[in-house]
């Protein structure tokens, strides 16, 4: 690792910013407390000392792994060492269409922690795959949930490092808005937190409908607090719930703070930028995905979602502001330390649904600590972790107006000056492509027929293509980042979709027709209009624009430029039978991680299988095909005796995607090398 020296935002004395003492990175702070956790109790392997012991690898969310057993020389020998199956293939359960298996393990105290889709939470011996506890919370199963997934727990050690029941605890919520703790070496719920291991989240919330607040993201851990969002079911009405962010004490399950995205008083440091009357029946604004801590400073960095509904907001005037904003709070009180808000008045469905990634990023060669968020508009956006000044400039720009009555879209939008990952043009009549000249031709039909001014076009009455879609972009498998060189690597969507807004007559009689297969309808209630919303499709079924559909993209922070960009899955399974499988790049859901042997490993692609890039040059180096569809994050670490490095990712399939079910933890190691014949 190169030695920098690095700028310090705090300090006014330039000589101490940039010549004098020298301050070690963010990184190298995690790391040393790792070791002296690891000096103390050696095999409890606390996730600080663990070589995967939080959702994003480490506490930062970088998605990197320092290991380089397995690496660009060897690693067309890496082979299934073990599987497990969980059982639970989404028997009995009402929102089974909806199951997704996105689950990343956790390594800490030596086991594998993860969760099904259904909240059922298993620990793994990571050397083997075998089960050693599982517990199961017993969510209602006829009850129809708004999502059916679930993508990772959170582990913690109490500082003392004594042993007895429920030191080390594993964190989750569930589908149906419980935090739980269980001891991490038994699975049994901790009966000193909160009311016999769990704590409601609905207590003190409106909630408009059940199965609709839940919660999808592992919980954030900073010392003793618990930090826990919510996933809140789009598009229903205008007043769904509201997505107040909230911490709980790790061993009482008291809560400690609470903080409102929305505006719900006049003193709220948003309430100017929201019409008050209005924002006190809008819900949502919501942090469903995975947020980041920074212990050096204290802070827990949240990307929030959309106010609500998604698609129409004359009922929510304004820019909307800490919806759709990356929010940088206190982690001891919930105080706002900063924010800065990436879309205005979301139309689009752009939630913030990427974790943030915190690291050092050099500035004219000076370390800066910063936080990088990656967009479902495909733009990379990096602050300054401190105070939140942008560290690439971003300019707000004048983006297309709406022409729906009651509609006030926000005239800008800012947008980064990084290069963006996904285009962001009009697609134009001419771009239309297809298998054959009939299918090309009912493309540019359908694109002539849109509404379609490039990002940023509202939703109109007549239809309106959106690019990037409302899936991405960046969704929630988020980036790696590789501090050392620079280098952000992202599983993007680069397919276009539809967003038709309807009135309610319209929704009645098009939801009950039958002749719109690939499309989902949101009622909208309470506002003028509903919706339909749907991918750009041929009458074959694939996409009016040319491939790539997704792609693995590499941004050199250094050089402001794309590095790199590879086709990421191929239309194997997708395609008439008479036509070949391309590696044309397919819509994906899942990340990306990153390692020191000079790899990138990613799932996520509708085709299956797990693959592995170089990371330098976006080569495709090794592809195993999945038992079901891995849309899933995969994770690696070391165990046993010898210290082998094990490759792991859940495959079981994405209710939405339509990819194959299955119940799998599949890991990967080196076989051994091949000996030539004598």
């Amino acid at each position: 690792m190169r030695r920098m020296t690095r700028y310090d935002p705090r300090s006014r004395a330039s000589g101490t910013a940039f010549g004098g003492r020298r301050r070690v990175s963010a990184r190298c702070i995690v790391a040393a407390l790792s070791l002296t956790a690891a000096a103390r109790s050696a095999p409890a392997q606390t996730p600080g000392a663990s070589d995967w012991g939080y959702y994003g690898g480490d506490a930062l969310g970088q998605h990197f792994s320092s290991l380089d057993q397995i690496n660009r020389g060897n690693v067309a020998r890496l082979a299934p060492a073990w599987s497990y199956r969980s059982g639970e293939l989404g028997g009995g359960f009402a929102s089974a269409g909806k199951l997704t298996f996105e689950a990343t393990p956790v390594l800490a105290f030596g086991r594998l922690y993860l969760e099904t889709a259904t909240n059922v939470v298993i620990a793994l011996d990571p050397e083997s795959g075998r089960e050693r506890w599982r517990f199961d919370p017993h969510i209602d199963r006829a009850r129809r949930y708004a999502e059916a997934s679930a993508r990772g727990v959170s582990a913690w050690a109490a500082s003392d490092a004594a042993g007895g029941v429920c030191r080390r605890r594993i964190f989750t919520g569930t589908l149906d808005a419980r935090l739980l703790a269980l001891d991490a070496d038994t699975g049994h719920p901790c009966d000193d937190f909160g009311a016999g291991g769990q704590v409601d989240l609905t207590r003190g919330l409106r909630i408009r409908d059940a199965g609709a607040y839940l919660v999808t993201s592992p919980p954030a851990v900073f010392g003793k607090v618990v930090i826990v969002g919510s996933a809140i079911g789009d598009n229903r009405a205008a007043d769904v719930e509201r997505g107040v962010i909230r911490a709980y004490d790790a061993e009482s399950g008291a809560q400690l703070w609470s903080f409102d995205p929305l505006p719900d008083s006049a003193s709220h440091p948003a309430a100017t930028d929201w019409n008050l009357a209005q924002a006190q029946s809008t819900g949502a604004g919501n942090a469903w995905a995975v947020m980041s801590v920074d212990h050096e400073h204290g802070l827990v960095l949240v990307p929030t979602g959309s106010a609500s509904p998604d698609y129409y907001g004359g009922q929510r005037l304004g820019t909307n502001r800490f919806a759709d904003s990356l929010l940088a709070l206190d982690a001891r009180s919930g105080r706002l330390v900063w924010q800065q808000q990436l879309i205005h008045h979301d139309l689009w469905d752009y939630d913030l649904a990427a974790q943030p990634v915190l690291g050092d990023v050099e500035v004219r060669g000076i370390p800066v600590p910063a936080v990088i968020q990656a967009t479902k508009t495909g733009m990379l956006y990096v602050f300054d972790r401190v105070h939140g000044q942008p560290l690439f400039p971003i300019a707000e720009r004048r983006v297309p107006s709406s022409h729906v009555a009651g509609e006030q879209a926000w005239p800008t939008q800012p947008f980064s000056s990084l290069p963006p990952l996904a285009p962001q043009r009009a697609v134009l009549a001419d771009d239309a492509w297809g298998l054959t000249v009939l299918d090309r031709g009912k493309c540019r039909n359908l694109i002539a027929a849109l509404r379609n001014e490039g990002i940023f076009t509202p939703p109109d009455t007549r239809g309106t293509l959106l690019t990037p879609g409302y899936i991405g972009g960046v969704n929630w498998g988020g980036v790696a980042f590789d501090q050392d060189h620079g280098r952000i690597i992202a599983a993007v969507n680069l397919l276009p979709m539809v967003v038709t807004l309807l009135t309610p007559a319209e929704f009645e009689r098009e939801i009950r027709s039958g002749d719109y297969p690939h499309s989902q309808f949101g009622r909208q209630a309470g506002t003028p209009y509903a919706m339909r919303r749907e991918p750009l499709l041929s009458p074959w079924g694939l996409p009016c624009t040319a491939p790539p559909w997704g792609a693995l993209v590499s941004v050199d922070l250094r050089h402001n430029r794309v590095a790199w960009q590879s086709p990421l899955g191929s239309t194997e399974g997708f395609t008439p039978w008479f036509l070949p499988a391309r590696e044309f790049g397919m819509p994906n859901m899942g990340g990306p991680i990153a390692t020191a042997g000079g790899l990138v490993f990613v799932g996520a692609a509708m085709d299956g299988y797990l693959r592995a890039f170089d990371i330098e040059t976006g080569a495709e180096l090794w592809k195993h095909k999945l038992p079901a569809g891995g849309q899933a994050t995969p994770m690696t670490y070391r165990a046993g005796a010898s210290q082998r490095q094990y490759l792991v990712i859940s495959a079981g399939g994405h209710g939405p995607l339509g990819t194959a079910r299955g119940d799998y933890v599949m890991a990967f190691a080196l076989a051994p090398p091949v000996q030539a014949a004598r």
